[in-house]
C-alpha cells in the first residue's frame, strides 16, 4: 500500500504525467504510457525497467 497523499506529488518517470493507484494489483498506473509501476513494501519502484506494459485487455 502507498500513501495516497503521495499521488499528488509523484509523476510518471517516462512522461511526467499523473499516476493513479490500482489497489488490487498494488501498482501505480500511467494511463498515457500504458505502464504499471509496482509498489514494493510501500515504496514505488518508479523505474522504467521495473514497469510492466499494460495490455489492451486490462482495464485502465
Amino acid at each position: 500500500m502507498i500513501d495516497i497523499k503521495l499521488l499528488d506529488i509523484i509523476a510518471c518517470p517516462v512522461c511526467k504525467g499523473k499516476l493513479s493507484f490500482k489497489k488490487d494489483s498494488n501498482e501505480l498506473i500511467c494511463k498515457f504510457d500504458h505502464l504499471a509501476f509496482p509498489v514494493i513494501d510501500g515504496i514505488a519502484a518508479l523505474l522504467r525497467s521495473k514497469a510492466r506494459v499494460i495490455t489492451s485487455d486490462e482495464e485502465l
